[in-house]
């Protein structure tokens, strides 16, 4: 269909989709970099005993690992930016091409421990998103029967900080009877999931994160400069 006969759409800013944009020229030769975030403070946290062991699996399989420890992160507005541990999760955001959220669900739903992290990662530095384009996997830890309501909640939260967050993700009930006297997690099925979790991200970053910026790039945005969209990103009164 021409154009002519689309006239709400601002032509100097639409633009058909490049086959040739999503294959990199020079593809990144580095290590794939995960930053991976728990949930829990208890001192046996399973959430934090699951991405330990996430980590390991990603290291085998040729990543890059940072985990985040939250203990000292401040809640979110209650300190200034330049506080430590939010200066330095920010900057792990900023380096980590994906992620891996893993949280204990408590009353429902993922920690207020978990949703702080997330709370202190910025949609906007500017008129740059810092995580939208990264690859993030989602895992929960159950006190009791298995439940999905905190990966279905961070997987909303994935959505509007605009990761590509892949479709598999991993739920283990019981989480207490699944690590064993050395804090490592068991053989069984849900350690089965988590290694099919973990490959699939490796596999979407390995993908997509030399053509991340044209992924997400959109046809909205491109219509305004990027002082209009600092602005609107940015705005206090929403």
């Amino acid at each position: 269909m021409p154009l002519a006969d689309l006239p709400q759409v601002a032509a100097e800013h639409f633009a058909l989709p490049d086959p040739s944009k999503l294959r990199a020229a020079q593809p990144a030769t580095h290590a794939p970099r995960i930053l991976l975030l728990y949930g829990s403070l208890r001192a046996r946290s399973f959430s934090r005993l699951l991405v330990e062991e996430s980590a390991r699996l990603l290291q085998a399989m040729g990543a890059e690992t940072r985990v985040f420890n939250p203990s000292g992160l401040p809640l979110p507005d209650d300190a200034p930016e330049a506080h430590p541990k939010v200066a330095e999760l920010r900057e792990l955001s900023a380096w980590a091409e994906g992620m891996v959220w893993c949280s204990p669900e408590r009353h429902g739903a993922m920690t207020g421990i978990m949703k702080a992290q997330i709370d202190w990662i910025p949609l906007a530095l500017g008129a740059v998103r810092p995580t939208q384009g990264k690859t993030l996997a989602l895992m929960q830890v159950c006190g009791g029967s298995q439940s999905f309501n905190a990966v279905n909640q961070m997987r909303i939260l994935g959505r509007w900080m605009r990761m590509l967050t892949i479709p598999n993700q991993s739920s283990i009930a019981k989480a207490f009877q699944e690590f064993d006297e050395h804090d490592r997690l068991k053989p069984s099925a849900y350690h089965d999931r988590v290694v099919d979790v973990l490959e699939e991200l490796m596999k979407f970053t390995l993908l997509t994160r030399d053509v991340s910026p044209y992924l997400v790039d959109r046809y909205s945005e491109r219509k305004e400069s990027a002082q209009q969209l600092m602005q609107r990103v940015n705005q206090r009164a929403i």
